[in-house]
């Protein structure tokens, strides 16, 4: 009996030092995995859970503002929230994905395949550019998973009018065109950074500390005129309209400092759209399109006679009988102008009197002038895609070809470069760079005697009085500088029966502060001449213009409005300078 007892407490000591030896080595172990996690190891443990909950997120910031010359807003970012999921908290909850689709508006088939296919992800954009208004309502239905994070979007105010040289980002806020991509470094900045606390659900539950500051993006000036803007881009529109035209371009300087103060391109496109545009309505005509521009070349090769010292503004040419046969060819005027001094050929728009002057210019003179005055070159405005259009040098010119330069074929130009070569006649001969930015140190450089460039300006005014060929470019008490062009387009093999109206010039003309031109492609109402077509458009910009810049008159007695109905002689250009007219 005593032995049983006996043999029982002898059980029941040992089960209590086992229990004893258990709890002892569980002790031991939780104390030995205790110094491993928060001694041995901690830094790696630490890792791991930062890994699942700290997260370093970006600091939003805003692009900066493009500005008007005047500080008017032509581009500005507005707070916007943007709707992301977790997929994987989404397709844990049997309901979540129906529920969003139904607030977002999405059909759920698709939604769900979209969620599905990249379940092994923690990141997935569903809506980008939400008001916050909407984006609030969405985030009160509690769905598990959804998020929304704050950005930026672009809105441009100047709408079709800017929309070529302002250009526009992408949806992530990345200049992709025009001066939004020229100056992207500039107005972008630099996000900052942030670590965060993020509860299981990925919801931000506490900033834990701010890693880099933000850097917003900062302001652009440019040199554009909103006010200049909105009348050349109506007045443009009138013209196409008017005329039944396929496209037209405006580019106004400004002749002491190179600044362009308007450029408009129709047709345009609206820069607040997403939509997806014909790449026709988005490219910048005025700096990308080249064209042969006919007449307007005409003062430069008269420049080039002038400076060889052969001719004097007071020379006399003969252009009788009104066609001149070279190289098995014809070059005609419109009809037998005669004897003509040089201000005379240049309003009568005389081809033949212009060969004449080219042939008694060397080769490489002539080559030399025209690209002086930027022709055959980009012109260093550092706008995307800008074209630098095309001058042969004169080992390549054929039989015709120099002929044909003289009035402005045979060489392409965009409406850019032919501001930039007018507005250094206004500026003296001396030839500045364009560009987009008020106020940017812009050197000139000279590139003709300044007598020479103010004599050159002083029988450009013929162009625009009576008995020239722009008689509707005018503006009442002012002298207007000009030369019309109207050219044949052309095509492969020669050229079709459609035209390009250009209509370049200079105002006041005593002292120039403005060089305007005029681009109208293809005009099939019942007018094609350049005088009919593009010179009133630069009358009635330039109207406007000098008003706006408070520009004094120096023709008071000019003050007679100027008469919008044809003559005999605002249409007398010679032949639409047509290069090829047959054998002779």
């Amino acid at each position: 009996m005593n032995g049983g007892v006996r043999v029982r407490g002898y059980r029941i000591v040992a089960r209590a030092y086992l229990v004893l030896m258990v709890l002892a080595f569980a002790a031991s172990a939780l104390m030995v995995r205790a110094i491993d996690v928060q001694v041995l190891r901690s830094d790696f443990y630490q890792s791991q859970g930062d890994a699942r909950h700290l997260r370093e997120i970006a600091i939003p910031i805003s692009r900066g503002a493009i500005l008007d010359r005047n500080g008017e807003p032509l581009a500005m970012s507005s707070p916007v929230d943007s709707l992301w999921v977790n997929p994987r908290a989404l397709i844990a909850d049997p309901t979540a994905v129906a529920r969003l689709a139904e607030a977002i508006g999405a059909p759920l088939t698709d939604l769900d395949e979209q969620i599905r296919s990249r379940a092994d992800r923690e990141f997935l954009w569903i809506r980008r550019h939400l008001p916050p208004h909407e984006a609030e309502a969405i985030l009160e239905r509690k769905i598990p998973g959804v998020h929304v994070q704050r950005e930026f979007r672009r809105f441009y105010p100047g709408g079709e009018a800017f929309a070529h040289v302002i250009g526009s980002t992408d949806i992530d806020g990345v200049g992709r065109e025009g001066l939004e991509l020229v100056y992207d470094a500039w107005l972008s900045g630099k996000p900052g950074s942030q670590r965060v606390l993020r509860d299981r659900l990925g919801r931000v539950i506490e900033v834990v500390e701010r890693v880099r500051a933000p850097e917003p993006g900062r302001d652009l000036v440019l040199s554009l005129d909103r006010r200049l803007q909105y009348l050349a881009y109506r007045e443009l529109k009138r013209a196409l309209l008017e005329h039944g035209a396929a496209s037209g371009s405006i580019v106004v300087l400004d002749v002491g400092n190179g600044e362009v103060l308007a450029m408009v391109n129709l047709p345009s496109y609206n820069p607040n759209s997403r939509q997806a545009v014909d790449a026709a309505f988005r490219r910048n005509r005025a700096v990308t399109d080249v064209f042969e521009p006919g007449s307007v070349i005409k003062p430069f090769t008269v420049l080039a006679g002038l400076e060889s010292g052969r001719f004097q503004p007071d020379s006399v040419i003969d252009t009788s009988p009104g066609r001149l046969p070279i190289a098995r060819h014809v070059v005609r005027d419109i009809r037998n102008f005669g004897r003509l001094d040089l201000p005379g050929l240049l309003a009568k728009s005389s081809n033949v009197g212009a060969v004449k002057i080219a042939q008694a210019v060397p080769d490489e003179d002539f080559h030399h002038l025209l690209r002086r005055f930027g022709f055959g070159q980009a012109t260093g405005s550092g706008f995307p895609g800008e074209s630098g259009g095309i001058l042969n040098p004169p080992r390549q010119w054929h039989g015709l070809e120099k002929a044909t330069l003289s009035y402005g074929y045979g060489l392409s130009a965009t409406a850019l470069q032919l501001a930039q070569a007018y507005a250094a006649l206004g500026n003296e001969g001396r030839l500045r760079a364009p560009t987009f930015l008020r106020g940017e140190h812009n050197p000139e450089v000279s590139v003709i005697d300044p007598a020479l460039a103010r004599r050159m300006v002083e029988m450009l005014e013929g162009v625009t009085r009576p008995g020239g060929t722009a008689q509707l470019a005018g503006i009442p008490g002012y002298r207007v500088a000009g030369k019309t062009g109207t050219s044949r387009r052309a095509v492969p093999g020669g050229y079709d029966s459609r035209y390009i109206s250009v209509f370049a010039g200079l105002v006041p003309a005593s002292r120039p502060r403005l060089a305007g031109v005029i681009v109208i492609h293809d005009p099939r109402g019942a007018h094609y001449y350049a005088g009919l077509v593009a010179a009133p458009v630069f009358g009635r910009v330039m109207t406007e213009a000098v008003r706006l810049y408070a520009i004094p008159p120096d023709d008071p007695g000019r003050l007679a409005t100027i008469a919008p109905g044809r003559s005999e002689e605002s249409s007398l250009e010679s032949v639409v300078e047509a290069p090829i007219e047959g054998p002779p």
